[in-house]
């Protein structure tokens, strides 16, 4: 079988009982970095030497069926640098490739950056939308922040040092500077730290250099009310900023309750005037 194994996402104390026994344990290991894994079979004093396997982002399509075959032989035990293999790190392409094969899939589960940071961010925690790494390019993050700043639901991005003032500066922009965030930073690690505050508010303080691995937590949207007009300009907004017309009915049809197909039609008409 294919075993995807939670890994320490900073404090090695986090590694639970059965990721040691099966480190202890295993004949193969695929993982992100093999430089990683042997530091981690050394800081957590595991001697065996398993067969290691290079699986990043840059190979994962090509390695899938290779790896998938490998396991119906033996167990094989999948790995990122930190947290869950497949949640923004390698591992997908295999999970999909093995279950279209038939070979079984289970999990290890352990430390997740994502769902720690929820948890100590301070915001609501019933409803939430991983989001993963903005995109770097400035014109596809505002499109994806336009389409995003209507979602009632608590956002978590990844986000590294170098790009977190830019990104909390366009968070800002596209959801409004008083939105509640929560920057975590470092979390297990000796030098966690979770800073709370505005978007606008936080952008300034990034903006003088932040180091480490980092989360960002973003409060959801306010229920708006279900005015026409308004969800009108919401569309033209979204379309201007370069959201397909009729994507952008249907995400302010899903915000407001108001009718799609009346939302497109009154949209084209506003452009036709």
């Amino acid at each position: 079988m294919i075993i995807l194994a939670a890994t320490p996402i900073g404090n090695l104390g986090d590694a639970s009982v059965r990721l040691r026994e099966a480190l202890a344990e295993a004949t193969v290991v695929a993982s992100e970095d093999t430089r990683v894994t042997q530091r981690l079979l050394a800081g957590l004093g595991i001697t065996n030497r398993p067969r290691l396997i290079a699986l990043h982002e840059h190979n994962e399509r090509a390695k899938a069926a290779e790896l998938v075959e490998l396991a119906r032989e033996v167990d094989l035990l999948v790995l990122s640098d930190a947290g869950m293999p497949t949640v923004s790190d390698p591992g997908y392409p295999l999970v999909q490739a093995a279950v279209a094969a038939g070979v079984e899939v289970t999990a290890i589960p352990g430390p997740s950056a994502v769902i720690t940071a929820l948890a100590v961010a301070g915001l609501p925690t019933d409803r939430f939308s991983f989001e993963g790494f903005l995109p770097r390019k400035a014109g596809e993050r505002a499109r994806r922040l336009a389409e995003l700043a209507g979602d009632r639901r608590t956002l978590v991005f990844f986000e590294g040092p170098s790009r977190l003032a830019v990104s909390l500066t366009a968070l800002a922009e596209a959801f409004g500077a008083d939105r509640p965030a929560a920057v975590c930073r470092e979390l297990t690690k000796l030098h966690e730290e979770v800073r709370r505050g505005g978007l606008g508010e936080l952008a300034e303080w990034a903006a003088d250099g932040v180091r480490g691995e980092i989360c960002i937590v973003v409060q959801g949207a306010a229920e708006r009310q279900a005015d026409a007009a308004t969800a009108l300009d919401r569309v033209l907004e979204l379309a201007a900023s370069g959201t397909r017309l009729k994507d952008a009915a249907s995400l302010v049809a899903a915000e407001t309750g108001l009718g799609k197909r009346d939302l497109y039609e009154a949209a084209l008409a506003s452009r036709t005037r």
